[in-house]
């Protein structure tokens, strides 16, 4: 029988459950407990490993046992902790979670996805950087225009252009790598040919949804998180929302939707005819979020350049 095996992930420690045979043991999370547990499980041959996304500490071991061909799933923590208090599980240790992780691999089977090359991580890592840098100068600016000391004005300015020197640097870095890659080059120039889509937006485009131009426009909708979800039970109808996705995309295609409204008639007629027809602002605006994303997709699907229709 094939087994499915539950990796908890910490910053020292990885804890390894098996399904079936009910084994469980811990290595150190570093290149030579790596090395081990990947010996052990191509002794196991397991059909599906599942660990959950931990904020990086996993891409070390993630990296190691796809090299070996093993196939690994990443999976949504919370979408984990719903499932143990389905199955029952209240507490939460460590070799219990990798238990809840090994069961879940054997119920729900989640599909294993390409994990991004090297040059992907670095775009990835550079974006949530500088996103870092952006949330951090605008808080120094604030500070800034509270201060009334001389000397705390004096190292708020410092601190404000050193931000910005690291800023310039970053974005020149991300210059240099979208131009060192053809693939890359072809899809930033497809989506910022589209009014109110910018280099930062293109540019997390690339990084997080490395699925865009791939799905339909459900599939793709439902990914980011803007499509909405129905609440029905017998004869009550609920209010439509949306819930889940990706929210660094979703927070980037917000914003490029809001400077659509302005730039783009397509979406700006899009968005007057649906509040005319008494829908609410947000609703509204979700809704160009979607078709926004929608159009996108087709454009990258069919490597066509964004024109602008003939609007009534």
């Amino acid at each position: 029988m094939s087994e499915f095996i539950g990796i908890d992930v910490s910053k020292a420690q990885l804890d390894v459950a098996a399904h079936l045979s009910s084994n469980s043991f811990a290595v150190e999370n570093t290149e030579a407990g790596i090395k081990r547990l990947r010996e052990q499980l191509k002794a196991l041959a397991p059909e599906l490993v599942v660990m959950e996304a931990s904020g990086g500490y996993e891409r070390l071991c993630v990296a190691a046992l796809a090299a070996a061909g093993l196939p690994v799933a990443l999976v949504n923590p919370r979408q984990v902790r719903e499932f143990a208090r389905a199955t029952g599980v209240l507490a939460k240790t460590d070799r219990l979670d990798a238990r809840v992780l090994a069961h879940f691999a054997a119920v729900v089977r989640p599909p294993v996805r390409p994990l991004p090359d090297a040059q992907h991580q670095v775009l990835e890592e550079l974006l949530a950087r500088r996103r870092q840098m952006v949330a951090a100068l605008v808080a120094e600016k604030n500070r800034l225009g509270l201060a009334r000391t001389r000397l705390v004005k004096r190292t708020l300015r410092e601190v404000v252009s050193t931000y910005e020197r690291l800023l310039e640097l970053i974005d020149r870095e991300l210059d240099d790598l979208i131009k060192a890659s053809p693939l890359w080059r072809e899809k930033e120039d497809l989506l910022r040919s589209f009014k109110g889509i910018g280099p930062v937006s293109a540019r997390t485009l690339l990084a997080e949804l490395p699925e865009l131009g791939l799905l339909n426009r459900k599939q793709i909708a439902a990914l980011v998180g803007v499509a909405p979800i129905a609440r029905e039970s017998g004869s009550w109808r609920g209010r439509r929302s949306i819930w889940g996705g990706r929210g660094q995309v979703r927070a980037v295609l917000y914003m490029a939707t809001v400077t659509a409204m302005r730039a783009n008639a397509q979406i700006r007629v899009f968005y007057q005819r649906l509040r005319q027809a008494g829908k609410p602002g947000k609703v509204a605006l979700v809704a160009c979020m979607r078709k926004l994303l929608t159009i996108l997709n087709a454009m990258v699907r069919t490597h066509t350049r964004w024109q602008q229709p003939s609007v009534a």
